[in-house]
């Protein structure tokens, strides 16, 4: 009985001093190439190339090491009979609140403009105001609604937007009233899952629903985000500027404007930090339900792709 990593090989590293520490009985393969691949009955998986899976006919659990599940679920390969789960960590919650808060306070504080003087040596002290920020945080999930909450609790103006009616401690929108939510706004935060419905969703079309000279933050996925249009959003003043941390191209390639352009700043997809000791904790979880019949945790629905 094996449990098989398939992962870049920092993660996989982790992952697996993560398991010698907590599961040690647990036989461990990093990768797919394998002499037995019907003993592997768990596969732990970031951005597999499709297809590898098949192989593993005795595969009884998938798990997503991160908290997207894209990649998972677009692979045809993979029998739908096969349950995948998602990693749900506070730790996780923990650096994306914290990464989203930094861009927030540094777009509020105008941190670039200080900088800029800096660099210049220009004592600029009255010169800029603070900015009057409406928040947005659109996808009030798991992740969302944990940077909603304490960006409501350091009493910003924030609003959250969702597929279904939440309960929160600041006004939230759901169904048909996003366009209502978009015109509250003027800091768009975006931490949706990637989905048919969502994906190049950031672009023009959706940009015309924006009040002029809104801030966007986007640390969900790169597909989600159509570049050329946030670079014309920002050139034209609909966007204010953009932080972005997720790319349609990962590496991001060397001639994308992104990487010169004065009012978009990017991070190489680092917001979200996954914690192998409480994946693996998960994992193990996880696997004894699954032998005991029980409920899942974390489990994703196929349909709603989250």
């Amino acid at each position: 009985m094996k449990f098989a990593i398939i992962a870049p090989e920092v993660p996989a590293k982790k992952w697996k001093k993560s398991f010698q520490k907590i599961a040690p009985k647990i036989s461990i393969l990093i990768g797919h190439k394998t002499k037995n691949p019907d003993k592997i009955i768990v596969a732990m998986v970031w951005k597999q190339k499709h297809g590898l899976l098949s192989k593993f006919k005795n595969l009884k659990l998938i798990i997503s090491m991160g908290a997207g599940v894209d990649n998972v679920l677009s692979d045809k390969s993979i029998s739908n009979k096969i349950p995948i789960c998602r990693i749900v960590d506070k730790q996780m919650a923990f650096s994306m609140s914290n990464y989203i808060i930094m861009a927030v306070l540094n777009h509020h504080r105008n941190w670039y403009d200080y900088d800029f003087a800096q660099k210049n040596n220009h004592w600029a002290q009255f010169e800029i105001e603070e900015r009057d920020l409406k928040i947005g945080v659109l996808g009030i999930g798991h992740l969302g609604m944990d940077v909603a909450k304490k960006l409501h609790s350091l009493d910003f103006n924030v609003s959250g937007y969702s597929k279904n009616s939440k309960i929160t401690p600041f006004q939230s929108y759901s169904g048909n009233k996003l366009d209502s939510f978009l015109k509250k706004i003027n800091v768009l935060i975006c931490t949706v899952p990637l989905t048919p419905e969502t994906k190049k969703l950031l672009s023009n079309t959706f940009f015309e629903k924006l009040n002029n000279q809104t801030y966007l933050i986007n640390v969900s996925r790169g597909e989600i985000q159509v570049e050329k249009d946030i670079v014309e959003a920002v050139n034209n003043g609909k966007l204010s500027g953009a932080f972005l941390d997720v790319f349609e191209k990962e590496p991001l390639p060397k001639d994308s404007p992104l990487w010169s352009h004065p009012k978009i700043k990017i991070t190489p997809h680092i917001s979200s930090l996954s914690y192998s000791d409480e994946g693996v904790k998960q994992v193990m979880e996880n696997f004894e339900r699954l032998n005991k019949n029980k409920t899942l945790l974390n489990e994703v629905d196929k349909k709603r792709m989250y």
